[in-house]
């Protein structure tokens, strides 16, 4: 296969896709067996909360330091170790036994799950035409919810069968299986591809070497386009860690799941998130490929998605029925996948500069996220998981409003940017 052939691109992607689901399988070990750590080790919901807060302090720090990272080792070596060093973090979750030690292995694992977004959008920028890159990008992020519906049968049974320490090991140890197909399949660089200013040029930008240098972090702070993929991240991404940290838990103290339970359902609502992230994205291309503008079907595709999380949000908060609280978190999350947050960044930035102003989104979201982990244990132990969701739905809206007013037009690519904040 040449290095411009669509069936390598697409073969990049779904190994892109597994990353993330290897990405998602580690840190989801956690939450899906919280309950069973708990009692084992005598961990209280405060004591839960520091543990994810050190994931999501290392994971914070590093995600805007890991896109300068892949930006110099370049995506086939910054993945690769990235995938290797998860993985041994994960598995020295099976020897932990406190809260110190449980810590310290997520705060290893933060450090290096942090590199598959930024690598990840670097590698669909750099392998997709712009046109593409929504379904690109789409398929990459559903990994993360593929992950965590194999998460919870595959935990669930391990943990059951072998106990939890043992669980922490065999899931780590795929991780290694990865790096391997990785580093056979991509063994070269990716394409350049000339980035259109608009979507309307024949086939999103051809393969052409680009000599752009990447912006410096004081460029990219004083434009505005900067500022609203920061805030999208900012409003998007505690849904994410909530769903992913605290949904489990929810099932179990409102709807009396069982461990049980958890494997055979709670993975719903992570194959209702990847279907929203891919169908978003094959949406996208489909209706650019008809003549229809990036702009405004990316726009109305996130106004829609913003407004089913409301609706989905209100369903959870209101009802008692346990099928209905599942159907409503399944529903938040189709709608959170179909907003399309992490493909912002490759619309409107060149592809030597996505995984920098990807890391510093996912660093202010990580600073929200991090905040949130304990605004959300002390709401659900004085205010109940309803009033959590009611709160959370609201915040694909300001998603929203951030892409409408600070991002502007999404397909126009910015290769020169003001030295100074603009609306212009």
């Amino acid at each position: 296969m040449s290095s411009t052939s669509p069936s390598l691109r697409w073969t990049i992607a779904v190994l892109l896709c597994f990353s993330t689901a290897l990405n998602y399988l580690d840190r989801q070990v956690l939450s899906i067996l919280a309950t069973t750590i708990q009692k084992d080790l005598g961990i209280d919901d405060i004591g839960y909360a520091k543990i994810t807060t050190y994931f999501l302090l290392s994971y914070t720090i590093m995600y805007a330091v890991s896109g300068r990272l892949v930006d110099f080792l370049g995506t086939r070596l910054s993945l690769a170790w990235a995938v290797a060093g998860w993985s041994v973090a994960g598995m020295l979750h099976g020897a932990a036994n406190s809260v110190a030690q449980l810590s310290l292995c997520r705060f290893i694992l933060g450090t290096f799950e942090a590199a598959n977004f930024p690598a990840g959008a670097k590698a669909v920028s750099e392998w997709f035409p712009l046109k593409e890159r929504a379904l690109g990008m789409g398929l990459f992020a559903s990994g993360g919810a593929l992950g965590a519906v194999i998460a919870f049968p595959m935990v669930t049974w391990l943990a059951l069968s072998y106990g939890w320490r043992s669980t922490f090991v065999v899931v780590g140890a795929v991780g290694f299986l990865w790096v391997v197909a990785w580093l056979v399949v991509c063994k070269r660089a990716a394409p350049k591809f000339v980035e259109a200013t608009s979507t309307n040029q024949p086939n999103g930008g051809t393969p052409a070497p680009l000599a752009e240098k990447p912006f410096g972090l004081k460029e990219l702070l004083c434009y505005r386009r900067t500022w609203g993929c920061i805030l999208v991240r900012v409003f998007t991404d505690p849904i994410i860690y909530f769903i992913s940290f605290w949904v489990p838990k929810y099932l179990t103290a409102n709807h009396g799941y069982t461990l049980s339970d958890i494997g055979l359902f709670a993975w719903i609502p992570f194959a209702a998130l990847s279907a929203g992230q891919i169908s978003g994205g094959a949406l996208v291309n489909w209706l650019v490929g008809r003549g229809y503008g990036l702009d405004p079907v990316r726009k109305h595709l996130m106004l829609g998605a913003s407004l089913l999380v409301l609706v989905s949000g209100a369903l959870v908060a209101l009802t008692t029925s346990p099928s209905l609280a599942l159907a409503g978190v399944a529903f938040l999350a189709l709608g959170h996948g179909l907003f399309g947050n992490l493909a912002v960044p490759a619309e409107v930035f060149p592809s030597h500069s996505v995984a920098f102003v990807t890391g510093l989104g996912g660093t202010l979201g990580g600073v929200v996220g991090i905040i949130s982990q304990f605004c959300i244990a002390w709401a659900a132990g004085h205010q109940g998981y309803p009033y959590i969701f009611a709160v959370f739905s609201v915040f694909p809206l300001l998603a929203f409003f951030s892409v409408k007013l600070l991002v502007g037009q999404l397909g126009v690519i910015s290769h020169q940017l003001p030295q100074k904040i603009t609306t212009s």
